[in-house]
């Protein structure tokens, strides 16, 4: 079975991206991975600090180690923004395959000094797992919103510029590394996303001599996320669609059916629904 190195060095040859997708729960798991395996592509698995409290962080690893075995299946498990170094140490300790240092609200030094800290943590504990760095604030919340978060970097003056990231990584040694290209994470209750920026993808790209990753991927259109792919960006997140289907699907079953207390009987339309998005996300990543 390949490693997450190698397929992430996989999809930037082939100019694809690894879908990567948060869970909070079986369910979502379920969904995310039926629809993988369906497609037969590698997935990652993420969970932010706040889904790993409620999942376990043991317990993900468990989880995601189970399927990997039952299934002899190329399935990741990734620490999706991890505010501190202690956090970071909890999930290469337990078993997760990557983690994601979020310093993006910290300076640049206290953001390069921080992350460098997690860099040099796993390469003398556990050398094959990947390092994130973010570069670049974009919101922390996936979830519906009415307005671009304070702060974010939309601006083309705020975007994260090409000198930085290679400083960044330089500094840092990461392995891969989140910039902010007009993304954002949640999505607009108005439906319209801010637009990528792609001549600077490539750039950061070039500049960085890493892989990139997109954050905040959800109602980002089709067009923006295919040219992103092809500029540069090798994962993309996507949380909060999912998100949305899942309690969409649980929400039309119980209005439908509202003598129903059978867990497994409502939950069943919520990993479908999951399964849904994430199929749909997959083939667009993979240009099936």
């Amino acid at each position: 079975m390949p490693t997450l190195r190698e397929l992430v060095a996989d999809a930037e040859g082939r100019k694809i991206a690894l879908g990567h997708f948060n869970i909070s729960d079986l369910e979502g798991l379920w969904g995310v991975f039926n629809a993988a395996r369906k497609l037969n592509l590698p997935v990652i698995i993420g969970t932010s600090e706040g889904e790993r409290d409620f999942v376990g962080v043991p317990q993900a690893v468990a989880l995601i180690k189970s399927l990997r075995e039952e299934f002899n299946y190329p399935v990741f498990l990734n620490a999706d923004h991890t505010y501190s170094y202690d956090k970071i140490k909890e999930a290469i300790d337990a078993g997760y395959d990557a983690v994601i240092f979020d310093g993006t609200k910290l300076s640049f030094d206290e953001n390069v000094s921080e992350t460098r800290k997690c860099v040099e943590y796993a390469r003398k504990t556990r050398p094959e797992v990947l390092i994130e760095g973010e570069i670049g604030y974009i919101g922390t919340s996936s979830k519906i919103l009415d307005e671009i978060p304070a702060g974010a970097s939309i601006s083309p003056e705020s975007l994260t510029k090409p000198e930085e990231i290679m400083e960044f990584v330089k500094q840092t040694g990461v392995d891969l590394v989140a910039p902010a290209v007009g993304n954002l994470h949640g999505m607009l209750r108005s439906g319209k996303e801010p637009a990528l920026n792609i001549p600077l993808i490539s750039k950061l790209r070039e500049a960085a001599g890493v892989p990139l990753v997109l954050h905040g991927g959800s109602g980002t259109s089709d067009e923006d996320f295919k040219n992103a792919i092809k500029a540069g960006i090798s994962i993309v997140h996507i949380n909060t669609e999912i998100r949305l289907a899942y309690r969409k699907a649980v929400q039309i079953f119980l209005q439908e059916n509202p003598d129903e207390i059978a867990p497994y009987k409502f939950m069943k339309p919520a990993v479908q629904g999951v399964e849904r998005v994430t199929e749909a996300r997959l083939r667009l990543f993979n240009n099936l």
